[in-house]
């Protein structure tokens, strides 16, 4: 967290967030489960974990962009804003945008096909801020773009023009324009050399580290795969699997010593090319069936009987974890 004196009511505060999906048959998918956590003013929470494990359907979730047979269950505080209970007005004029900017995990899907990139960031330069006039909009634009690294000589293009890189910057820039307390970025480095991912996890840390016209702070939460984009700028880790956020720990601690607590979490770093590049062992478990205890205990060489249970509550969801050197378990 940047320097300086901070709030300490949180920008967004999760309790209890659960997500079901109701499939035909009786069926119930459990893809988020009893999730808790705070993102704090001037505070970037990495979000981390492998394909299929969550993390995108907690953001639909905190977006109310959820299908129709997904079914919710705690809080999710942005403000006094509860965004699990929030109808679909409020959503679309007051919290997309406003409150929450989104980088999304498909930035060209998101992005109006027949529209320049210059026209969307005009448009949402002039729904979100006070611009106002021709020549300001179009400066206010082309700032917009500078600051995700967009080339200016791209754009007059359209979305279909550009590659998923520019597209994703195009997001970036998007996402920015609004001064949104809470910025929700999902894999926002996806198709970016490394270059320009430093640039653009440089720029979100930015964006937080400024207070906003609002004074109360701004916080970001990062979905990534991009462990390396996290270390650069997050201060906190949550790490998920199956559904659940398995261990919160603060980034200085978990990516360098003592380093990560849980199992899984230990394993995701050993995978990484520059540490042990040993990948995890085995396969996450079906969302649809997911077993009564811990749901890492069959790829965990630390697992024993006491698995079979639920792991118990807390930072670190583990009957074994790590115990740092010196530290009595």
């Amino acid at each position: 967290m940047s320097a300086g004196t901070r709030s300490t009511t949180p920008v967004l505060a999760v309790r209890g967030l659960s997500v079901r999906f109701l499939l035909p048959g009786g069926r119930r998918v459990a893809a988020v489960t009893d999730a808790r956590f705070d993102a704090a003013p001037g505070e970037c929470l990495a979000l981390i974990g492998e394909s299929g494990c969550g993390k995108s359907v907690l953001a639909s979730a905190l977006l109310g962009l959820l299908p129709g047979n997904a079914r919710t269950a705690g809080s999710a505080l942005l403000g006094d804003l509860d965004l699990l209970t929030a109808d679909e007005r409020t959503l679309a004029r007051t919290v997309r945008g406003r409150l929450i900017g989104l980088v999304p995990q498909s930035p060209a899907a998101h992005l109006t096909p027949v529209r320049t990139v210059r026209s969307q960031l005009e448009e949402t330069v002039a729904a979100l801020t006070a611009t106002r006039g021709r020549a300001a909009l179009r400066a206010a634009a082309e700032a917009a773009a500078e600051r995700a690294a967009f080339p200016a000589d791209h754009l007059d293009r359209h979305p279909h023009e550009l590659s998923g890189g520019l597209a994703q910057r195009a997001a970036t820039a998007l996402a920015l324009v609004g001064g949104a307390p809470l910025l929700l970025a999902d894999e926002p480095t996806t198709g970016l050399d490394r270059d320009l991912v430093d640039r653009t996890v440089d720029e979100l840390r930015r964006h937080i580290d400024d207070p906003g016209d609002h004074g109360g702070g701004r916080a970001l939460l990062m979905i990534t795969h991009d462990l390396a984009a996290a270390e650069r700028i997050a201060d906190r880790v949550a790490v998920m699997y199956a559904g659940r956020i398995v261990e919160l720990a603060d980034a200085k601690a978990f990516f360098g010593a003592p380093g990560p607590r849980h199992p899984y979490s230990r394993a995701l770093l050993q995978a990484l090319p520059e540490r042990a590049f040993t990948p995890v062992p085995g396969m996450p478990p079906e969302l649809g069936d997911l077993p009564a205890g811990c749901a890492f205990a069959a790829r965990c060489d630390r697992a024993t009987d006491t698995c079979a249970a639920p792991p118990p509550a807390g930072p670190v969801a583990c009957h074994h974890p790590h115990v740092p050197e010196g530290v009595r378990a």
